[in-house]
């Protein structure tokens, strides 16, 4: 009986209204109309319907500018529906396919602010996981987004923003290499203490770190035994912060995780 009625539909001309599955509410919209629908459902949040009318006005008119301004939107919208590897990739196709684009800046701040905000990388919720074990490339690639908005268009609006987000990047990339030495000298693991300290003073010169990474390097090599490499390193920091604190007791952790300065 079933098997009738499905032929009988097809006949009449009504198998694409016979059921929901079948039925496209876009069937016949113009590019227009798809683009004005997805963005008013990306205005109001509706992140997953904005996504596949996007999708749909792309498979439908894949060239001009809607398709385009579609490409970009698209990549924010998967950013905003906490979809980062989608949105990562929305990013990437779009500078392969327009790199030379007027609004390539925003995509690569777009792509900045991607890897800055994914909750998967160090750079995310804590979640009392030891920072030590957490991986910073997400805060490299970020930063590496950023340079591209800073170096290549320094006149664009993003430019600003893009620098300031790079110097806190900076100095939260010299945190953690800190964070990973204080992690080691705690555990009695002084030459991976030493190596990180040297890391901070190498890569990260110019952040709040230094002092302390040379305060560290001192004592270390003190426990190691390498009473030159520990008067060395005593002699920078008393050159370079004839204040410090340290120069009249023993290195020890700071009271503040590092972390906590970005917050």
């Amino acid at each position: 009986m079933k098997r009738y009625v499905a032929a009988m539909l097809v006949v009449l001309g009504l198998s694409a209204c016979a059921t929901p599955d079948t039925y496209d509410e876009t069937r016949g919209w113009t590019v227009d109309k798809l683009y004005t629908e997805a963005r008013s459902e990306l205005d109001s949040g509706n992140y997953t319907r904005a996504e596949k009318l996007y999708e749909t006005l792309e498979a439908r008119f894949p060239y001009g500018r809607y398709a385009q301004q579609a490409q970009m939107d698209i990549a924010y919208t998967y950013f905003k529906d906490h979809e980062s590897e989608l949105a990562l990739a929305a990013c990437d196709r779009f500078i392969k396919l327009h790199p030379s684009h007027p609004n390539l800046d925003y995509i690569y701040y777009l792509k900045g602010l991607v890897y800055l905000n994914n909750d998967d990388s160090w750079f995310g919720k804590w979640g009392g996981q030891d920072m030590s074990e957490r991986d910073p490339k997400a805060s490299g690639e970020a930063f590496t987004a950023f340079n591209e908005v800073v170096s290549r268009f320094p006149n664009s609006k993003y430019a600003e923003d893009a620098l300031k987000k790079m110097n806190q990047l900076v100095d939260a990339l010299g945190g953690y290499q800190m964070h990973v030495a204080r992690y080691y000298m705690k555990r009695g693991a002084y030459v991976a203490a030493v190596n990180r300290a040297q890391t901070v003073l190498r890569e990260y010169g110019n952040t709040r770190y230094v002092e302390e990474s040379l305060a560290l390097m001192s004592e270390g090599y003190g426990r190691l035994g390498m009473t030159k490499l520990h008067d060395d390193a005593q002699r920078v920091l008393a050159l370079n912060y004839p204040k410090s604190a340290y120069l009249s007791q023993p290195w020890k952790e700071t009271e503040m995780p590092w972390w906590k300065f970005w917050q």
